[in-house]
């Protein structure tokens, strides 16, 4: 057995080159603890660690199950999350949001955020990391909000980023008032079909119950005011094509702000209070 071997069971399975490549480096790094380094010094793979690899090569071919669930962690912004079924993987165009909340956050020295939806609790440990802001993420999943403390741990983030359980705003306590509203909602309309991989991703973190995948940015952007401080941003990741119609649901919100991703697509809408 060899790496090209290796390779060749993920491409073999429909996975592009390229992403197979990526794929093949972590289970590397994870399972063997083999890296660039090791290529470069010409250190040899043992065959029992091969084997290893080659195991989880072809689970990821069979089931198409994501190489983040097989390893168990994800990498977002440098640092290494803790992923399982219960939460969704972090993805590049999150970054894109939680760097416009930390640009924010830093600009107007705001002290208090709200992550709606935190699942693995990347955008708070990411805002309260990069911020002096206190953050409070809330999920309706406790099994999410546990995957968001052990990361929040992992990090040192005490006090800094904190979790309760909350369908949207229902815990939010009285007296509580915020800078920021931070949110990465489900906005995969209902019946929509998605890519094997995605399938993995709990189900209450994709979908809404509705035919466009507004639901989540009408609740939100409605309960909004009530606890957002004069002057407070509310930012939201977009799914395709949702821009024009959560821009809609801000009209009550000024300063609108949408940023594109890489690909050249609405990917985060902000607005101000």
């Amino acid at each position: 057995m060899s790496i090209q071997k290796i390779l060749k069971i993920l491409t073999d399975s429909g996975i592009e080159p390229n992403e197979a490549n990526v794929e093949v480096k972590m289970l590397l790094e994870h399972f063997a603890n083999y890296g660039a380094k090791d290529i470069i010094m010409g250190n040899k793979l043992t065959a029992e660690k091969l084997e290893i690899v080659k195991e989880k090569a072809e689970l990821r071919a069979r089931t198409r199950q994501p190489i983040q669930h097989i390893i168990g962690f994800a990498d977002f912004m440098g640092e290494k999350f803790i992923v399982n079924p219960s939460v969704l993987i972090p993805r590049d165009e999150t970054e894109i949001l939680v760097r416009k909340a930390v640009e924010i956050i830093n600009k107007n020295n705001f002290k208090m955020a709200l992550d709606v939806g935190t699942g693995s609790g990347c955008i708070a440990c990411m805002v309260a990391k990069h911020t002096d802001c206190q953050i409070i993420g809330l999920d309706v999943s406790t099994d999410a909000l546990n995957t968001a403390l052990d990361n929040a741990s992992r990090l040192n983030l005490f006090n800094k980023a904190i979790f309760r359980k909350s369908d949207v705003f229902s815990n939010v306590k009285p007296a509580e008032s915020f800078d920021i509203i931070i949110s990465n909602p489900p906005y995969i309309p209902a019946g929509t079909k998605v890519q094997k991989e995605v399938e993995f991703d709990p189900k209450t973190a994709l979908f809404t119950k509705d035919d466009d995948g507004l639901e989540f940015y009408e609740k939100i952007t409605e309960g909004a005011p009530s606890i957002l401080n004069k002057g407070g941003y509310l930012l939201f990741e977009l799914g395709i094509g949702q821009s024009e119609a959560v821009k809609e649901i801000m009209k009550d919100f000024t300063d609108i702000e949408i940023i594109k991703d890489l690909a050249g697509i609405d990917r985060v809408i902000a607005g101000r209070l």
